[in-house]
């Protein structure tokens, strides 16, 4: 059954361009994706980020979204542009990249955010790059 529901949300995603960030008054997001193995999952994480917290260079290795739920996220990946995103705002990294930022925005004020990871089964989270 689990694998069903993700196949069927995946099938919505897989008729639509890529588009990296859209406001919360627009559509949030649609990413076209191929066509994914049986040992695939969707991981979903909550991070909270205190004021000015960030993370190293690091990848996924996964087809990520990040919808932010409170605070402002600076985000970017090589090669791409920073962007601040505010509540209802998303962001998509592919598995080829390098996720160079990924902070709270705010040096006063807690940011919360949504990850949907869509990996293969047993894989890790996070691997540091230098």
């Amino acid at each position: 059954m689990k694998k069903l529901f993700i196949k069927l949300i995946l099938l919505g995603f897989l008729s639509f361009p890529v588009v990296n960030v859209m406001a919360a008054d627009g559509l949030p997001l649609n990413v076209a994706l191929p066509a994914l193995a049986e040992n695939q999952e969707m991981l979903v994480l909550e991070v909270n980020l205190e004021p000015g917290q960030g993370s190293a260079p690091h990848r996924h290795n996964a087809y990520v979204f990040v919808y932010v739920l409170e605070g402002k996220v600076n985000m970017q990946v090589a090669g791409g542009e920073m962007v601040t995103l505010s509540p209802g705002e998303m962001f998509y990294e592919n598995p080829d990249n390098v996720h160079t930022v990924s902070q709270n925005a705010s040096d006063t004020e807690t940011a919360k955010f949504l990850v949907h990871m869509i990996r293969t089964v047993g894989t890790p989270v996070s691997v540091p790059v230098e």
